[in-house]
């Protein structure tokens, strides 16, 4: 199925490996023209060789989005990279560390709010007007399905991806009417680099409470992902997508 997004241009966060670079690439796949960063240049380098090893279009920046000025940099850097604009922003960054109530302090609540919520913000206030002006744009964020089915032991990760999916709602709703939706993906546990690092029997306990009996694909994603950026998904805005297995056990 042709996407219609052949030719446009897209900012994607913190996508030099995980669901950031599935992301990428699954945008690339479709005629994309990708901006995409990371804080490592060795990382970014090989990020951008994988996209165009699938005959991608691709501007690798190092940038850090772990703060509102690193984020909103970013998105003004990948719009004069990609020729003075972008259509598709998919706003991401790391997770804070774990910790429960009793053990997350204040500083690393602020932390977990600049990494993500502020930066997602930042970005957007970069990025939105411009596409309102053109009439058309895709926002989506990559959050977790903390943000849906709190996780005890990430008190501060839950707390801020929770604040920044009803930033998201907020967006949506005031700008729908000008071409832009917004939405998020909120995944659960996939086979990511990160994941692979750990050992058999780490990975077999993640998969025990996924109804699919298996860890989610990073490709799958990336494929979500290019979806909700389509011409066909111009009606979904102000959704939060699970990308989980089942593993969210809620209405």
């Amino acid at each position: 199925m042709d996407l219609g997004l052949t030719g446009r241009r897209a900012a994607v966060a913190a996508a030099s490996a995980g669901l950031g670079l599935a992301s990428a690439v699954a945008l690339a796949r479709e005629g994309v023209e990708v901006a995409i960063c990371g804080r490592d240049p060795e990382r970014v380098a090989r990020a951008a060789e994988r996209i165009r090893s699938e005959g991608g279009r691709v501007e690798p920046l190092v940038a850090d989005v772990g703060t509102p000025e690193g984020a909103a940099e970013f998105v003004e850097r990948a719009a004069d990279a990609l020729g003075g604009g972008i259509d598709v922003l998919v706003a991401n960054a790391g997770g804070p560390p774990r910790g429960t109530f009793a053990s997350t302090s204040i500083a690393a609540y602020r932390e977990a709010l600049e990494l993500n919520l502020l930066s997602t913000v930042a970005m957007c206030q970069q990025a939105v007007p411009p596409m309102q002006a053109s009439g058309w744009g895709r926002v989506v964020a990559i959050t977790s399905i903390g943000a849906r089915q709190p996780i005890g032991t990430l008190a501060a990760s839950t707390t801020a991806r929770t604040g920044v999916t009803g930033f998201l709602k907020v967006l949506a709703t005031e700008v729908a009417a000008s071409g832009v939706t917004v939405n998020s993906i909120q995944p659960g546990v996939h086979d990511t680099d990160r994941l692979r690092s750990l050992g058999a029997e780490d990975r077999r306990a993640l998969t025990g409470d996924i109804p699919s009996g298996r860890l989610g694909d990073a490709d799958d994603f990336g494929a979500v992902v290019a979806f909700l950026c389509s011409q066909h998904a111009g009606f979904i805005t102000g959704t939060s997508v699970l990308v989980d297995g089942g593993a969210t056990r809620g209405l």
